[in-house]
């Protein structure tokens, strides 16, 4: 009878729950923008009853943490939200649970690309669109009304739920590290990220880098009197794609569905020259460095920095004039969840209770917050919510409707389940 209530419960809130996702897409949260769309979601989480602690983020606070990556923004008053529905203290259930989601946003980039603005949140098909539609505002909703459905249902659980509304994820995790490094803990985390309902419980890591390449001016009608750092860069960059392709002929993992792109190497940036009639003199690539599950990001960057002074030695130029690799903002580690842990077992009873059907469990190529759970508050965790990810990030960016609401029926069921959820 529990199932089903809360099944109905879901079929019932579907309408508030579509109009709270366009109003979270209709709110912008660039970084350094999120304060308005944490103060609607912290009343959303007090309309549940929930304890609600407004916690900021503060560099200084957390600059000597292992995990900590300066991402270039405020360094301090950036507003996490944390809401706690207590329990009952009744010994059912395995425990307690923390459900985490980010609010910022990357820019919408080129406007001219998007078929409606891209704050719009238009309901439309039976799709939401906007910039953090998918990515990820609309797991975060997913999160707040599995519990809302579970109330509405008349159930109480006996472990805390904690949910978790943190800034800085796109750029290093420096919300989800505040809410370590300030003592909120639980049994077990659920990071809603958009894995159109695949639990995935191991995440590759990546590391952004600057590559710095030296060259020397000359008028471009006297080329052979200059080197051009462009040209270098090409041999540079043809290392760096022949690194990527050795490093993953020695890789396998059953849960990557492409394990030859596990943990890609890709140039983002590249800015040369000073004008269009001289020899480039400088140019400045920057990229990012993916991590294997089980390597250290330590290892990742001497593997880099020593293809690039292997490439550099084999020139006669570079020999002397060597390229300068440098590591700045998100710093991801890779993160794992043992496959067989009795989290994911639960979270895959939920997901067949509510769908019919077993869940694809999965490994993902990008970094998360996951790894801040399993490596730094030491607790299981997994990637789990309503989305394609290959939707983040891109122009006319959105997320299914049905998939949330199939989403929301999971995580109720779960947490019923996992904190011991009973009749008020």
């Amino acid at each position: 009878m529990v199932a089903e209530d809360i099944a109905k419960v879901v079929k019932a809130l579907a309408p508030e729950l579509v109009e709270f996702i366009r109003v979270l897409v209709r709110t912008p949260s660039l970084p350094n923008e999120e304060h308005a769309v944490q103060r609607k979601i912290a009343a959303r989480l007090r309309t549940l009853g929930m304890t609600v602690d407004e916690v900021p983020t503060d560099f200084a606070a957390l600059r000597a943490h292992a995990a900590f990556n300066d991402d270039g923004f405020a360094p301090n008053g950036r507003l996490n939200i944390v809401g706690r529905w207590r329990g009952s203290g009744a010994a059912r259930g395995r425990g307690s649970l923390i459900l985490n989601g980010h609010v910022d946003v990357v820019a919408p980039g080129n406007l001219t690309q998007w078929n409606d603005p891209p704050w719009s949140g238009l309901l439309r098909d039976g799709r939401i669109f906007g910039r953090g539609s998918c990515d990820m505002k609309a797991g975060l909703a997913a999160g707040i009304f599995a519990v809302a459905a579970l109330q509405r249902a008349g159930l109480q659980p006996a472990h805390d739920v904690l949910l978790q509304s943190v800034i800085g994820e796109e750029s290093g995790g420096a919300g989800t590290l505040t809410t370590i490094v300030q003592g909120y803990r639980a049994d077990a985390a659920i990071v809603l990220e958009p894995t159109g309902l695949q639990l995935c419980p191991v995440q590759s890591g990546a590391l952004t880098f600057r590559l710095r390449v030296a060259g020397r001016a000359a008028h471009a009608a006297l080329r052979s009197h200059g080197v051009s750092a462009i040209e270098k860069f090409g041999l540079l960059l043809a290392a760096v794609q022949h690194l990527e392709a050795a490093r993953h002929a020695g890789f396998a993992n059953a849960l990557y569905d492409q394990p030859r792109f596990a943990a890609p190497i890709s140039i983002g940036t590249v800015h040369a020259g000073e004008w269009h009639s001289t020899v480039a003199e400088e140019l400045l690539a920057e990229g990012r460095m993916g991590v294997f599950p089980g390597e250290t990001p330590a290892q990742a960057r001497a593997a880099l920095r020593a293809a690039i002074a292997q490439a550099a030695a084999a020139d006669d130029w570079l020999s002397t004039h060597p390229p300068q690799v440098e590591w700045f903002e998100g710093q991801f580690e890779p993160g794992a969840t043992p496959v067989d842990h009795p989290l994911l077992q639960a979270l895959q009873a939920a997901h067949q209770a509510a769908l019919g059907a077993p869940a694809a469990m999965r490994a993902v190529t990008y970094g998360s917050d996951l790894r801040l759970f399993t490596n730094h508050a030491h607790l299981p965790a997994v990637l789990y919510g309503p989305g394609d990810v290959t939707l983040a990030h891109a122009a006319n960016e959105s997320v299914a409707v049905d998939e949330v609401l199939k989403a929301v029926h999971v995580l109720a069921l779960f947490v019923a389940d996992w904190c011991g959820a009973a009749r008020t």
